[in-house]
Order: structure tokens, then C-alpha cells, then sequence
């Protein structure tokens, strides 16, 4: 256990010029005086960790000392290879630059784990699109990846959705710009971060002082700029990602439907609209009744889109409210009768 922490330790600070016994003990998950043994053993051992003293001071190490990865155990090495998508790297335009790196990784370890990347390869592939989609990458998602990388400022004519409400599709005003559909507009924006959704590729870009989320496949032109962008050090790009999707998710709930289910449509309401909606409207629900079905106030987009998405449940759901929805549901049962009869 302690000789894995110590190797963690060496390649953190293999990784940063220097770190504070604070961040160490972090990342580590130990406390401080526990680093401060911890770097007493390594430099014991030869490894030149040196310790500064001050408010800026930490631990670094001198000399330009490197380690070898001919400590990587066989799962280890197997994990490392399973780190990136195929398809999005080859998107991104950086296949080369990954396989070229898997060669040189490859190299440096021991004979015993070489095949590694061959072993990961074959047990475990990741496909990121979602079913019955075929993926189209954008054109210009090599230049925005390249732009992404190198924090240059990007010009981009961005063609607009309809605003919210068009359809679970959508993604329509997500970048918090209003406008009509499919009108262009200009931008320059700093580039921080690409998302794979699903098959659909969003960057998250800072325009002026605001942080927005942008569908790639609504740039119609983007040309890297020769100037650079300083990055905000404290953007944390999963954790915006995660709080943008939530609140646009949320969005787009502008409506309520009260509906009645029976024990099995409770539980296949989830897969029917928005997850995390649905857990909320049941849990929050009254208990079931004698006959074991339950009266549930259900956030949707539309009615259009409840109609579509509840109707799936057939005899396991009623619709209650509003009269307009079970008013359609009764005409779809109407039809249904004719059909089967």
C-alpha cells in the first residue's frame, strides 16, 4: 500500500513543477505529516525530492529526475490502453498522435506487459454513439479540437437552434443565445473544452465573460485566431458539463401531466422521458392504493412529447390531467379498439 503511494507521489510531482504538502495530501488521501514521511523515505532512497520552505514553497523534484513506467503491473497497463475512444480520437483528427503514444508507452514497459494494449483491445471496446444513430463528425471538429488544445481564440459563424421547447433533439438555445432559427451569428470565442454526447459533439466556450455550450455541428465556419486565450486555471470542465446538461434537462420540464400507474408502469416510467424527473415524481407521489396503482404528477416538455412518450405504456398508464392529453389518449384507444377489433 505504501510503496503504490509512493510511486503516486513521485509521478504527481514528475507532473507539476512544484506541490504543497496540502495538495499532496489531497491527492494522495493522507495527511500532511504522513507526505512529509513519505518524502523523508523517498529521498532516503535516492529519489531527490526536495522540500521549500514558505508560503509558495511545497515539494519538487531537482535534477530533472524522471521514473520509468517498468513499474506499471499488467491491470495497470491494461487500464491505460482503455483510457481514450478510438472513434472520438480519430474524430478529433489526433489518431496518429495516439497511436504514436501507445507505442512509445508500449515500449517503455516490462516484456511481461508489452501486450498489454493487444489484451485491453480485445476484451473491451467503447463505442460512444447511441443506437440507431450514424455518427457524421463535423468538418470542422479537427480545427476546434486543434484550437481546444492550443487555448487559441476562435472565430466561428454559428448557425442557431429554434429555442427551447422544439423537441427532445434539441439542444435548441443551450448556448443561452437567443435568435430565430437558423439564423447565423459571428463569435469569437475561447475554446475550453470538447464534450462526446451520445454521438453529438458540444464545446464549451467562454464568449465575453459568459461560459455557454455550443453544438459542433452547428458551426458552419471556424478559423483559429494567431492570438491565444489566458485559461481561467478554476474551470473545471466535467463539473460545468455536469451542471449545464442538469439545468437544460431541466428545462425543458415546462409542463405538468397528472397520470395514474399501476405497479408495472411505475416501473418503466424512468425509461419512458427524463430519468431523474421520473424518480422524483414517484418518490414524492402518495402511496398505491388497493389496487395498487398510484396517482403521480409528472414533469414533461410538452404535451406533444407526453403524448408520444407515454403512450408506450399502454393500459399500465391513465392520463388524468389536463382533459386536453386524456382527451387524445382516449382517441388513441378509440383507434387502437377499431384497429383490433
Amino acid at each position: 500500500m505504501r510503496a503504490a503511494r509512493l510511486i503516486k507521489m513521485v509521478l504527481l510531482l514528475q507532473s507539476r513543477p512544484v506541490m504543497s504538502a496540502a495538495e499532496l495530501a489531497a491527492e494522495l488521501e493522507v495527511s500532511e505529516r504522513t507526505v512529509t514521511r513519505d518524502a523523508q523515505a523517498l529521498s532516503e532512497a535516492g529519489v531527490p525530492v526536495y522540500a521549500e520552505r514558505g508560503r509558495a514553497g511545497g515539494y519538487r523534484l531537482i535534477g530533472g529526475y524522471r521514473t520509468r513506467l517498468t513499474g506499471l503491473a499488467r491491470n495497470e497497463a491494461e487500464a491505460l490502453f482503455l483510457s481514450g475512444l478510438p472513434s472520438a480520437l480519430r474524430e478529433m483528427g489526433l489518431e496518429d498522435a495516439a497511436s504514436a503514444a501507445r507505442l512509445k508507452v508500449s515500449a517503455a514497459l516490462l516484456p511481461s506487459v508489452r501486450d498489454a494494449s493487444a489484451s485491453a483491445a480485445q476484451r473491451f471496446h467503447l463505442d460512444a454513439p447511441s443506437w440507431y444513430h450514424e455518427p457524421e463528425p463535423p468538418d470542422v471538429l479537427p480545427a476546434v479540437a486543434d484550437a481546444v488544445w492550443d487555448d487559441r481564440l476562435l472565430r466561428a459563424r454559428y448557425r442557431r437552434g429554434g429555442g427551447r421547447g422544439h423537441g427532445r433533439s434539441g439542444e435548441n438555445g443551450w448556448n443561452g443565445e437567443n435568435g430565430r432559427n437558423g439564423t447565423e451569428v459571428a463569435r469569437e470565442l475561447a475554446p475550453y473544452g470538447l464534450v462526446l454526447k451520445a454521438g453529438v459533439w458540444y464545446l464549451c466556450a467562454k464568449a465575453g465573460d459568459d461560459f455557454r455550450v455550443y453544438r459542433i455541428d452547428r458551426f458552419t465556419s471556424v478559423e483559429p485566431a494567431d492570438e491565444r486565450f489566458e485559461r481561467d486555471e478554476s474551470f473545471d470542465l466535467p463539473a460545468f458539463w455536469d451542471a449545464r446538461a442538469a439545468e437544460f434537462a431541466r428545462s425543458l420540464l415546462r409542463t405538468e401531466v397528472t397520470v395514474r400507474v399501476s405497479e408495472s408502469g411505475a416501473r418503466h416510467l424512468a425509461f419512458t422521458g427524463d430519468r431523474a424527473a421520473a424518480a422524483t415524481a414517484l418518490s414524492e407521489a402518495p402511496p398505491a392504493g388497493p389496487d395498487g396503482w398510484r396517482t403521480v404528477v409528472l414533469p414533461v416538455e410538452s404535451l406533444d412529447v407526453a403524448y408520444s412518450q407515454l403512450l408506450s405504456l399502454g393500459p399500465e398508464l391513465e392520463v388524468v390531467a389536463p382533459e386536453e392529453l386524456r382527451g387524445r389518449f382516449a382517441e388513441a384507444v378509440e383507434r387502437l379498439s377499431d384497429l383490433y377489433r
